[in-house]
């Protein structure tokens, strides 16, 4: 028996936060005494005084699947307070993978031969073995599945390929997947048309899944986006979440009012769940994504391929150099080649002007295609393209939650060599200091990164310290909780998380991750 005394206890259902004891027994909190004091014989006791207890942190959108079988710590997401990750997002799972099936840049590249298996039940039994810190909630990916059927091919799916793809998802499902999830800007899912997807969600929502979407568009067709959201709930019932809310691009953020509007009223009329989204400015995806819609075609191979013929790399750049993006919002994330690593963390547009770096390139179009190339088309970059205002707006919305759109990271073996966005190692203090800055009290601020996600997507005994409930805690310093990652040195953690418990287990402790996992991969009620 563990006792967690001394501390305030902020519960996570929104109500007052007390002084108390909270009373752990296994994988189980079997008593929540408010005052405390009372003797429980041998019980470990852990002095939580002067700190918030609270319900460990959920992750609502992240793609840590593959990298809970690498660093099983789950170091940047447990230093947070992060007890369960909602992964499978944006249309790319782990599982199921089959056909011409590619895991993401980053994940195929540090996996290698740990990449064993095909099957979500052979994923969770690769995740078992691993022994995760966190918990895991699996999301499948309609990117995993097409791509598995259909493959890259810039075309609708036949009638067969689709049966194909409602088969493969029953499976998924059965074997533990919680739902669909749609990336509709990504390859092959850009090529899909609506009945696609409204048949797979029929499929989940026949199941009793959920479903999450990174939409068509956040940018100039983000209305238009979201009707087709709603389109797909009115025609399938599927419980439904719209994934890390924005306004893309400078000439969208002026119809934030009419998205929040738009999503708001769905809220109140039982069609959305409500959204999530990343307490930062800067979107965090491939650079492979400003290439020609032509020259995404078959993914990073075929882009790579495409980027050794010299005249077809000249056309691309071209191309890239007539978008008129502006550079100096676009920043090379993590890179693969020796060549291009001092790269990192500098704008398209600070590359050109440097005097050694410039040399390399012409033009933007001549600079990325270098890049990529070299990469193999698996460069991470970063975009500024949000509203620190639209942000705010977004944020003073109750059923906005948090979630980092981020793997898991580490400062060190394989996962240190990436360059990660901020938000992997930061997320949660960042939301808590923002939603607070908002006039939202620490027991709605909390609520919201706790029993919240978890009652939307109905994890059961989690997100609330109360008796029965599953033993996931935090204890941290509020006046300490502060992010300290940044664009220029990302890799660093949190500070003021004293102690997290995962199912009664505790992996990190007084900033030391003890190697005590007791994550779990999450089974939906049926």
């Amino acid at each position: 028996m563990t006792v967690v005394r001394g501390g305030t206890i902020v519960d996570g259902t929104g109500r007052a936060g007390f002084a108390g004891d909270v009373v752990v027994d296994g994988d189980r909190i079997v008593d929540v005494v408010p005052g405390g004091g009372a003797s429980y014989g041998d019980a470990q006791v852990i002095d939580a005084t002067g700190s918030l207890v609270t319900p460990g942190f959920i992750d609502a959108h992240t793609h840590s699947d593959a990298y809970l079988v690498i660093e099983p710590d789950a170091p940047s997401k447990i230093a947070q307070g992060i007890t369960t990750e909602i992964n499978g997002q944006c249309g790319g799972s782990a599982a199921p993978r089959y056909g011409e099936a590619r895991l993401s840049s980053d994940w195929a590249a540090i996996l290698g031969d740990r990449l064993t298996w095909r099957s979500l039940a052979e994923y969770r039994e690769a995740l078992d073995a691993a022994k995760p810190a966190v918990n895991t909630v699996q999301f499948i990916g309609h990117n995993t599945l097409r791509s598995s059927v259909v493959g890259y091919a810039a075309r609708p799916s036949s009638p067969d390929e689709l049966r194909a793809m409602e088969r493969m998802l029953e499976q998924a499902l059965d074997e533990g997947g919680w739902g669909l999830t749609t990336g509709l800007i990504y390859q092959p899912g850009k090529y899909s048309v609506p009945v696609e997807v409204e048949a797979l969600a029929r499929v989940a929502a026949a199941r009793g899944g959920f479903y999450a979407t990174h939409m068509r568009s956040e940018g100039d067709a983000i209305l238009e986006s979201i009707d087709e959201v709603l389109g797909l709930v009115r025609a399938t019932g599927i419980r439904a979440e719209i994934s890390h809310l924005k306004t893309s691009g400078s000439r969208n953020w002026g119809k934030i009012d009419a998205v929040l509007e738009k999503i708001g009223n769905a809220v109140g009329e039982g069609l959305l769940l409500g959204s999530d989204r990343y307490p930062y400015c800067a979107a965090g995806t491939d650079l492979d994504v400003v290439l020609p819609e032509w020259a995404q075609e078959g993914a990073a191979k075929a882009e790579t391929e495409r980027l050794g013929d010299p005249a077809l790399r000249e056309r691309i750049a071209a191309e890239i150099d007539a978008s008129e993006r502006d550079w100096s919002t676009v920043t090379v994330g993590g890179t693969w080649a020796e060549e291009n690593k001092h790269f990192s963390g500098k704008t398209i547009a600070e590359i050109l002007r440097s005097p050694g770096d410039g040399a390399v390139a012409r033009s933007p179009g001549e600079l990325i295609c270098r890049i990529l190339l070299l990469d193999g088309c698996k460069t991470g970059a970063f975009f500024f393209v949000m509203s620190e205002e639209n942000l705010a707006k977004i944020y003073s919305r109750p059923w906005i939650v948090p979630g980092s759109d981020a793997s898991l990271r580490a400062p060190w073996g394989p996962l240190g060599a990436d360059y990660p966005h901020p938000r992997a190692y930061a997320t949660m203090p960042e939301f808590y200091r923002r939603v607070r800055a908002l006039g939202f009290s620490r027991e709605e601020t909390v609520a919201r990164m706790t029993s919240v996600p978890a009652r939307r997507f109905d994890i059961a005994g989690r997100g609330v310290i109360e008796r029965g409930a599953f033993a996931d805690i935090a204890v941290w310093k509020e006046d300490g909780f502060r992010a300290q990652a940044t664009y220029v040195a990302p890799h660093r953690f949190a500070s003021g998380i004293s102690l997290v418990m995962v199912n009664g287990r505790i992996p990190y402790r007084d900033g030391t991750f003890t190697g005590d996992r007791g994550g779990r991969f999450l089974e939906r009620k049926r």
